[in-house]
């Protein structure tokens, strides 16, 4: 029997179904099993449904198809072991109009065969049988929606926790009803949670994502590579790793995922059964267990901790700078594209682990991360980010405001990624006290409301254009039309001449 095509919902047990009083639906033949599964349902009056159906389904007929002399012959047979092949989970046939009851021998072909065969009243409709299936399943995965956030939240909960390791653990252990394993990179168990002891299979399964072990000394080269075969033949190509492995032993289902790259650690987990929730949950424990297990190894962990302790105590960024790592820095703001919601802690986690720093901090809508300027930070799916020039610590202040100027007209001008740029040449020439002197000097009359002087900022940042202002500000665009008439005003100059808005642009930049 062919694997279904599962859709991405929980399927509807056939015991719901049967469950419905509305529908007055009755089992008749087959096995009662209450793990039977209804993933969606069909409707074929074809003799042989085999073709057109995918797997999974409830396939419901009114015996259009069945000829007179049906009950003699093979037809029911032939029929329902071709349902079977195909995958079908269930069988229903309607009462009305074509046949006044269920032929005898379509009810013996399904017990035979190990079909369950529903019998559909007349009063009951198949449409009204595949909305009940859709509602089902529409209920079901609401619910495991919701049980898969709550997990996330409990998660990111533990992780935070004084022994965050084990805490995580224990949380996915329990919230997927089996047990958790954390193997080293010698394939070591160095933690677990959850319910008796681990299956041995766990631990193979576990080498098949871990990293391949150099071959011991003295084994001979394969013939590709030795002494006298030419250099011209090319050495084959590595299978890759998966990132993940699942697999099914004595009725346990055994998944492992490898833990960042090239760190050696990779979680494992058994459970009884397997729910369709249960994959993103374990995905979820995986990517911060790969922050944890990357801190441990590396020692950054106690790095960011002393880091934050001397700046509480009052030095300065220069002076913890070492203990984060050599080197200038790149300040990332970031948003979820499209206005999303705002971001959660495991998703902005799972952002500053793609950039490839664990210094993340996620606060309101925004996610500001600290990356090494030596990686390259490119657009990332489902975000939009501000990214600031490459700062010393004591720039950090400085490229935060520019990284956040920066994912503003990013979002405005709805790109993905956008780069503060480096102070013009033009702006070298004139030196940085007079600069700034002359900059307070033109703004003074803005001094008082800085809203003012951020929508003028953005505004001349976006070619004056109102509804890009808008949307960077998230304002409304005649709050900004009254912004701008504003800042005419007080600075008794005329924004529609280039030479101001020049002007004007050089004294914000420079302040």
């Amino acid at each position: 029997m062919p694997d279904p095509v599962v859709p991405p919902t929980p399927p509807v047990p056939l015991s719901a179904l049967l469950a419905r009083e509305d529908l007055g639906l009755r089992q008749i033949a087959g096995p009662v099993d209450e793990d039977t599964a209804i993933h969606w349902a069909h409707t074929s009056e074809m003799s042989d449904p085999y073709p057109y159906l995918l797997g999974g389904e409830l396939l419901l007929t009114a015996g259009i198809h069945v000829p007179e002399p049906a009950g003699s012959g093979t037809y029911f047979d032939d029929y329902v072991s071709r349902v079977v092949a195909a995958g079908g989970a269930a069988l229903g046939f309607g009462v009305a109009p074509v046949h006044d009851t269920v032929p005898r021998a379509l009810v013996e072909a399904c017990d035979t065969y190990g079909l369950p065969l529903i019998e559909v009243p007349p009063r009951t409709t198949f449409s009204g049988v595949a909305r009940a299936v859709w509602q089902l399943m529409a209920r079901a995965r609401h619910a495991e929606l919701r049980r898969v956030t709550e997990a996330q939240q409990s998660l990111a909960a533990a992780a935070s926790r004084p022994d965050p390791v084990r805490a995580v653990l224990r949380q996915l252990a329990g919230r997927v009803g089996g047990r958790a394993v954390l193997y080293g990179p010698e394939g070591v168990e160095l933690a677990s949670a959850g319910r008796g002891p681990t299956p041995a299979a766990l631990a193979d399964l576990a080498t098949v994502v871990g990293p391949h072990e150099p071959a011991p000394a003295g084994t001979p080269r394969p013939p590709e590579l030795s002494p006298h075969t030419s250099t011209s033949t090319p050495a084959p190509t590595p299978a890759p790793i998966p990132a993940s492995a699942t697999d099914t032993v004595d009725g346990t289902h055994l998944s492992a995922y490898a833990l960042g790259a090239g760190q050696g650690f990779v979680l494992g987990v058994a459970t009884p059964w397997r729910e369709h929730g249960d994959h993103t949950i374990a995905a979820v424990a995986a990517v911060l267990l790969s922050l944890l297990t990357g801190e441990q190894q590396s020692g950054t962990g106690a790095a960011r901790a002393a880091a934050l302790v001397r700046l509480l105590l009052g030095a300065s960024p220069e002076d913890v700078a070492p203990l984060l790592g050599a080197g200038p820095w790149l300040v990332v703001h970031a948003r979820p594209a499209d206005d999303g919601p705002p971001p959660d802690t495991v998703s902005a986690a799972a952002l500053g682990a793609a950039l490839g720093s664990a210094l993340v901090d996620a606060h309101g809508d925004v996610v500001r991360i600290l990356v090494p300027a030596d990686h390259e930070v490119t657009a990332q799916p489902g975000w939009t980010l501000g990214v600031a020039a490459p700062a010393a610590p004591h720039e950090w202040a400085a490229a935060d405001t520019h990284a956040a100027r920066a994912l503003a007209r990013a979002r405005a001008t709805r790109t993905a990624l956008v780069r503060h740029g480096a102070r013009t040449a033009l702006a070298d020439l004139v030196p940085a006290v007079d600069a700034a002197a002359h900059a307070r000097a033109l703004l003074a009359p803005l001094a008082d409301s800085p809203a003012l002087g951020e929508t003028l900022r953005t505004w001349l940042s976006l070619h004056g254009s109102w509804d890009r202002t808008a949307v960077a500000l998230a304002v409304h665009r005649n709050t900004v039309r009254q912004r701008i008439g504003r800042c005419a005003a007080l600075l008794e100059a005329d924004l529609d001449d280039p030479d101001v808005r020049m002007e004007l642009w050089f004294a914000l930049r420079t302040g």
